[in-house]
Parts: structure tokens; sequence; C-alpha cells
């Protein structure tokens, strides 16, 4: 961002009050250095006609460490095939030979993710690298073609871009946006819960997020601490489409995380894109809470839990989020908000949001309450984990491409 930019964005702190309840602990958790608790307490004040004050909390259950440490992997996907959206003409437009590959940023069942400069322009991507055999093995040839018809076609400020894609005889590649900031499940998972204006600063910017894929009948699915991630001001990026599609009306795909996914999914009955605001409302009980509310060692267990939607809000949250929780993690559709008949802005308008201008949000004109560590500046990755590295065959084209017509648009 520019420092005209930095400029344009409205600097007001909200001051920090102490929660009242005497066996809470009131400040960040120590695992924060002293620089990063500093600016993580910097929370924005939204608009200039707020005087809520955030609960800055450290202290949580061990359910939450436990959900933390055993976070369950995403259920298998079964993907339709959806053909209405239009493509993004990068076929062909890179190949392995312009990117010099740096380090692992994560890594998966069907492959890797690397941090790659590219040998041309000198800027820093994300590029995710899928194995061809595994993916037709686990039949997830049409999953793979959606997710890059999808991201073809996606340009918001809070949503990672793909800016291309190619193909060898083994592997297929996405060129995506390197977003430096590490996920804000790691920035969670130290903190161990947002206060209350922070949690509410990230979950506007994912509303906006959703309400962008929402209008292009792009149901996400898979909402989750672990698939935002944060630019080096402190912004959301949405990332990771593997489980959306393309819905009009319904769908049945059974897919998603156990803990975040809606009950209608469960019983495979048809769903629309309010599956997305059960997430949504999850999403906002974990910033808050440090746990989410079905949370259970087993997924049998979670499902359980989730078809009976019982659950305890804590008495410590503010009262409007609990009443946005309640309205969000609502088992019948018919009046789970988002899904009413004033859509989104049913949400927007919460009493939870009522300070957010929501135009400054989109225009990048609100300050974050955090941002992340960059000591190295552009190209930095020491926000993600350390993975060991192998040796790649990618680019190699001398054996033959079994499985290539699968993926014509690579």
């Amino acid at each position: 961002m520019s420092s005209s930019d930095q400029g344009n964005k409205v600097h007001q702190i909200i001051p920090y009050a102490e929660h009242p309840s005497s066996s809470q602990s009131h400040s960040l958790s120590s695992s924060l250095t002293i620089q990063e608790q500093c600016e993580f307490q910097q929370a924005p004040l939204i608009s200039s006609t707020s005087n809520l004050t955030p609960r800055c909390l450290s202290s949580h259950s061990q359910m939450a460490k436990d959900s933390f440490n055993n976070r369950t992997n995403d259920i298998p996907r079964n993907v339709t095939k959806d053909t209405n959206l239009p493509y993004k003409q990068t076929k062909g437009k890179y190949s392995i030979h312009d990117f010099k590959v740096i380090r692992t940023l994560g890594t998966g069942f069907f492959g890797r993710v690397h941090l790659v400069r590219s040998n041309h322009n000198g800027r820093y991507y994300a590029m995710k690298v899928f194995r061809k055999r595994k993916i037709v093995k686990s039949k997830q040839i049409e999953h793979t073609n959606d997710e890059r018809r999808i991201l073809s076609v996606l340009q918001h400020p809070f949503i990672t871009r793909m800016w291309g894609t190619f193909q060898d005889t083994k592997s297929i590649f996405m060129v995506m946006d390197y977003i430096e900031g590490g996920e804000l499940f790691s920035l969670l998972r130290k903190s161990k819960v947002f206060p209350n204006q922070v949690a509410k600063f990230y979950a506007a910017e994912v509303l906006l997020a959703l309400e962008y894929l929402h209008s292009k009948n792009i149901v996400y699915r898979d909402l989750k601490p672990e698939n935002i991630l944060l630019t080096r001001t402190g912004h959301i990026k949405l990332t990771d489409f593997g489980f959306a599609k393309e819905v009009e009306t319904t769908t049945y795909t059974l897919c998603g995380t156990p803990d975040y996914i809606a009950p209608e999914v469960i019983a495979v009955q048809p769903y629309n894109k309010a599956v997305d605001w059960w997430s949504f409302g999850i999403l906002i009980y974990e910033m808050l809470v440090g746990t989410t509310p079905f949370y259970d060692t087993s997924p049998i267990k979670i499902y359980e839990k989730i078809s009976k939607c019982e659950y305890e809000i804590p008495p410590f949250i503010d009262i409007d989020a609990r009443s946005l929780i309640r309205g969000l993690i609502m088992k019948d559709v018919t009046f789970r908000l988002g899904n009413l008949r004033h859509g989104v802005e049913d949400i927007k308008n919460h009493p939870w949001f009522q300070e957010v201008v929501w135009e400054n949000l989109l225009s990048g004109n609100i300050e974050t309450p955090y941002e992340p560590n960059i000591p190295n500046g552009v190209g930095d990755s020491s926000q993600f984990e350390v993975y060991p590295e192998e040796e790649y065959d990618y680019g190699n084209n001398s054996s033959p491409d079994e499985y290539g017509y699968l993926f014509p648009e690579f």
C-alpha cells in the first residue's frame, strides 16, 4: 500500500477495559511479543461514532487448546461439474522456468504450495502444485477444474487472486498472490481469543468477501481461520477455493470442515448459500471464545452436536455478538440470518456491526487492528511454518502425459 493510501486511513484507537470477571486474564497471550501485543491492542474504531470498548482476554479452556491442536482435516470432496462460469485467458501464460522456487509454504495430500519468485518481474507469488495422478486416483478431476474456473473470475480486495495456470506431464500449477502475513488461525492460536472489536474487524472483511462470492452465485463452503490469510498491512484474504461451487439454487454435496459444517449438509438435504452464514457464525464464535461451539475430538460426535444445535455462549461475550451468533448458528435455515428476505443486509445492519462504515472498509480506509511482523520486507516468509524440502521434478516433460487431456484449461 502506498504512503498516500496509508495517510487516508482512519487513525483512531479504542482504549481497552478490563473484563469484569476476575478469573480471566486481561492481557494477550505471552506468546505474542511485546511489539505484537502493542500492535494488536490498537484495535480500530470502525467509525467515528462508536464508543464501544473491546474486551482483551487471553485465558481459555483446555478444550479450546485441544481444538487448535486436533483440528480435523477436511472431509473428502465429491464434486459435480458446473459450466456457467467463464475462464480468464491465462492458459499457457507461464511455465516452471519462469519462476525460482524458494521454499515450501504448506503441504497437503495433492501436493505443495511454494513461495516462488518471477524471473521476469521479480515479484513473489504462491504457487500451488498438484500431482495429476493423485487428483485422478482420488476422483477430483472436476473439482480441480472447477476451482481453476472459479478463481479465474474472482477479483476482490479480500480474496486471493489467481494470476495464471500451467501444467507439465506430472503436475498442474496455479500461480496465486503471495500473502506474507500468514494465517488468521496462527494469530488466533497465539492470542487465544480476539477482543470484541478485533473479531468484529476480521468478521466484517470476511462478510464482504462472502457477499461478493454470493453475488456471483458461488458458495464457498470452507470458511475457517486456516483459510483466511493476513496481508502485510493486516487485511484479510480469503484463500483455498477447493470446496467452492457455483450454485444458482441448491446443491447436495457433502463437503467442508467438520467443526464448521452446517446441519443441512450433514443431513444430506439440499442446501444453498446459507451454509456460508452458518460457518460465518462459527468463525465469530471461535474468534471470541477460542474454540468452536460444537468441538469434539471425534468428527461423528461433532456432527451429532451440530445436528442437535445445542451450544452455549459464554456470558463474557458482548451482548450484540451473542445475538448475531444466535441468528447465524440457527438450525432452521428459514430463520437463519443471511437467508431471510433482506439477505446479507440483515447481517450488515445487525447491532454488532452498527459502527462499521462498509464503504470505508471495502476501500481499505480503516486502520487494521494488527500488522504482522514482516522483518525482511517483500518476500518474507517468517509467518509460515518450515517444512522439509524435497527434490522436485517440475518441468520434466520427457515422460508421457497420461492425464493432461483431463485438465484442458491448465
